[in-house]
């Protein structure tokens, strides 16, 4: 009887002891490099989140009112394209915490797979053989992804900028390491692989020109009209509510043309990415104010085309 009930007992000892063995082996290792991959990609992360952080608020220092006080172009592109560091610095921070997770996981995987008993260095090098049959077969899609990698880094547009891309011409809803998406004006959605971008005309990045083409009589004293175009762009300049239009006084470029009834004077102004046309309409109406109360007269410039409905032929030469 002894014999008989020690035994059992002894049999369930050492079952629990092979598990509880297995359990402080393999199992216990696979948590450890879990918890390892968990905190390695959670730290490193932070780190990324507060380089960028830190770039952000560099990138802050500047605003669109104290860049109107900036003369040379040079200078004023340098400030603008400055402005963009925070959008850089997030999509590149958003790149590396992609390739850290990817990267950590990976290593992690093959570090459980032989505790598990997989052999992985058959596994290695057949990765290696897949990995180059498809580099022949998927060069497409590797040249999209690299293409990508480099139009986030060098930060060529982002989400929000009216780009040029060639095939299309929209503001840009999503950049992705394989492909853009753009809508174009009519509401169209275009998708573009990023590897074939070959240029892009980026109209959002840097600072745009409003061009504004007014006509004045002939016999209008130039100077004067000089001096009221001065007077309207010191007011503009000095105008708070210009400060997220404006990226300088507006100036008397000169005369653009001129005829027998009339002279064209050109103003331009430097305006902020995409407002030029709001620029150029402001400037209209304020010329169109200070003309009518310096009595300058704008001709009416019509002329009527020969052989035209309501209109008359030339005359005849004898009959």
């Amino acid at each position: 009887m002894t014999h008989l009930g020690i035994a059992p007992a002894t049999k369930d000892e050492a079952l629990w002891e092979t598990v509880r063995d297995w359990l402080l082996g393999v199992p216990l290792q696979v948590i450890l490099i879990i918890v390892i991959a968990l905190v390695v990609q959670v730290v490193f992360s932070r780190v990324i989140k507060r380089v960028v952080r830190r770039a952000s608020e560099r990138a802050k220092v500047e605003r669109l009112a104290q860049m109107r006080k900036v003369t040379r172009t040079a200078e004023l592109s340098d400030l603008l394209l400055n402005q963009r560091t925070e959008q850089r610095a997030a999509a590149i921070g958003s790149l590396l915490r992609s390739i850290l997770a990817i990267s950590v996981w990976t290593i992690a995987l093959l570090m459980i797979l032989p505790l598990m008993g997989v052999n992985v260095a058959p596994l290695i090098a057949s990765a290696g053989v897949v990995g180059v049959a498809l580099g022949f077969g998927a060069q497409t899609l590797i040249k999209d992804y690299i293409s990508g990698i480099f139009i986030i880094i060098e930060d060529q547009y982002g989400v929000g900028d009216v780009v040029d891309v060639g095939e299309a011409i929209g503001t840009v809803e999503e950049v992705s390491l394989r492909y853009t998406r753009l809508r174009d004006l009519t509401g169209v959605v275009w998708y573009v692989r990023n590897g074939e971008i070959l240029r892009v005309a980026n109209r959002s990045q840097g600072w745009t020109l409003a061009i504004v083409d007014i006509p004045i009589a002939y016999n209008e004293d130039i100077e004067k009209v000089r001096a009221i175009v001065d007077r309207v762009a010191m007011d503009m300049d000095e105008d708070p509510d210009y400060d997220d239009l404006l990226l300088g006084r507006p100036a008397f470029a000169g005369v653009e043309s001129m005829s027998g009834e009339a002279v064209v004077i050109r103003i331009t102004a430097k305006a902020a990415p995409e407002k030029q046309v709001s620029v150029a309409r402001t400037i209209r109406e304020r010329m169109k104010l200070a003309f009518d109360r310096a009595g300058i007269v704008v001709p009416v410039l019509v002329r009527q085309l020969p052989n035209m409905p309501g209109t008359q032929g030339p005359p005849k030469m004898g009959p």
